[in-house]
């Protein structure tokens, strides 16, 4: 292999069984090198993105100019490990292994920008939380790719809730009430970058993928801390209570399960997830319930196996304060397009909406055009198209924001308090589902 330039940050790319490792690189990055080194074992995952790099380089609107150089052999992560060529390793595909990566990857000085999860279960979250200490002792950065941070009424519900005299105060909840709840349907069928998705066999076998309570839900927690406690570091041991979680199967068919591998049968190692009826039981559902300060939480995962027509993966946030609850709805009703609600708790509506106006006028440096629309609870909040970028696009605000850490020489401490509380949440919850 060639080696890389003298810019200041080379990524390596290792085992990318999942196409987000592709979407690190639908954009390119000023202090990156063109150069990007690829170690993974041959066959169809590594070919699929290499498909994805060359699409992105050959698009007639921005293309990319990834020059990738591939070791493709069993011993990947033994090349990797020893030619050392980029300073950057971006994991994203086969979760069995991915906490092992991550360790010897900051074992050997390297920096780590993982996708979610970065452990499955809590054997992974002992090894994820010793290999955070490492990487701090040693002036290495661990971050993973939360991207839902960076959809626009993620972001609006945030700032609003974090204006007094409109939202009031954050209500505590309780179990049957929790104080803010995030759902996120998925579904196995889908389409990425305009082309129908080919998932692995693996992405099925919830000891490789991960649970959903350990997979996507990594996303809800994140932002459930995010939007009550910015910039606020969270003690895991200290400011939390997981109380009850749940798991479900959602049930393929041996035809879907063709649909969406290419595979004409359920490999050996999903045996084990087969009923009577020859039908594959994937537990990629379930609930949370937790608490951090005294405020009450829940995350709800779903997969589904295909959107409804015009459909497409969905997200629902409730956030409920003593003055208004903040909503995101993306069901047909709002043509599958997340929108933001506010909904009074108080009987004074026009100081409400008074508070709401002064609100939106004030982010409007950050965010021109906000605006909003009476319905018959309360306002829509209108929000310009120009702030709808979409999902895969959120990739590479992710990526910048780790490239601003690197530039910086570390994560900020919450980030990294918050990480950690992220996966003892999850990890617990593994545990309590089992009980």
């Amino acid at each position: 292999m060639e080696m890389p330039s003298s810019t200041n940050v080379t990524f390596m790319t290792l085992d990318p069984g999942h196409f987000h490792a592709a979407l690190v690189h639908k954009n390119t990055y000023a202090s990156v090198d063109s150069n990007v080194y690829i170690f993974a074992p041959a066959g169809p995952e590594l070919e699929s993105h290499l498909q994805l790099l060359q699409q992105y380089n050959s698009r007639s609107n921005q293309p990319t100019n990834w020059q990738p150089h591939v070791y493709s052999g069993d011993d990947f992560l033994q090349q990797m490990l020893q030619q050392t060529p980029g300073n950057v390793v971006v994991l994203s595909g086969n979760n069995a292994r991915k906490t092992e990566y991550i360790a010897k990857a900051i074992d050997s000085g390297i920096h780590v920008l993982a996708d979610k999860p970065m452990a499955i279960n809590p054997e992974g979250f002992g090894l994820l939380r010793n290999t955070m200490l490492t990487a701090q002792e040693n002036g290495l950065l661990l971050h993973d790719i939360m991207t839902e941070r960076y959809e626009i009424t993620t972001i609006l519900q945030k700032e609003l809730s974090q204006v007094p005299e409109l939202f009031g105060e954050m209500q505590k909840g309780s179990l049957t009430d929790p104080a803010i709840t995030k759902e996120s349907v998925h579904h196995f069928f889908k389409y990425v970058s305009g082309n129908p998705l080919k998932r692995p066999p693996w992405f099925f076998d919830v000891s490789q993928q991960g649970e959903g309570i350990a997979d996507v839900a990594t996303h809800l927690i994140d932002l459930i801390f995010w939007e009550c406690f910015p910039e606020d570091p969270i003690d895991h041991q200290k400011d939390i209570e997981v109380l009850q979680a749940t798991r479900s199967p959602t049930i393929l068919s041996l035809d879907q399960f063709k649909r969406v591998t290419g595979v004409e049968k359920f490999p050996s190692f999903l045996e084990k997830d087969l009923n009577q009826e020859n039908q594959l039981l994937v537990f990629s559902n379930g609930e949370i319930f937790f608490t951090t300060r005294g405020i009450h939480g829940k995350v709800s995962v779903i997969w589904n196996y295909e959107a409804p027509e015009g459909g497409k993966d969905t997200h629902y946030s409730i956030m409920k304060g003593s003055q208004i609850n903040l909503v995101i709805q993306q069901g047909a009703e709002q043509n599958y397009e997340p929108t933001l609600y506010v909904y009074p708790n108080v009987d004074d509506i026009p100081m409400v909406e008074f508070q709401l106006t002064q609100a939106l006028e004030n982010l409007s440096s950050k965010y021109a055009g906000l605006g909003y629309r009476q319905n018959d609870n309360g306002w829509e909040i209108v929000i310009p198209d120009e702030f709808k970028i979409g999902h895969e696009a959120h990739f590479a605000e992710v990526t910048e924001a780790f490239l601003s850490h690197l530039d910086n020489g570390k994560i900020p401490e919450w980030e990294l308090a918050n990480m950690l509380a992220k996966y003892y949440v999850t990890s617990e919850a593994w545990r309590l589902s089992r009980d």
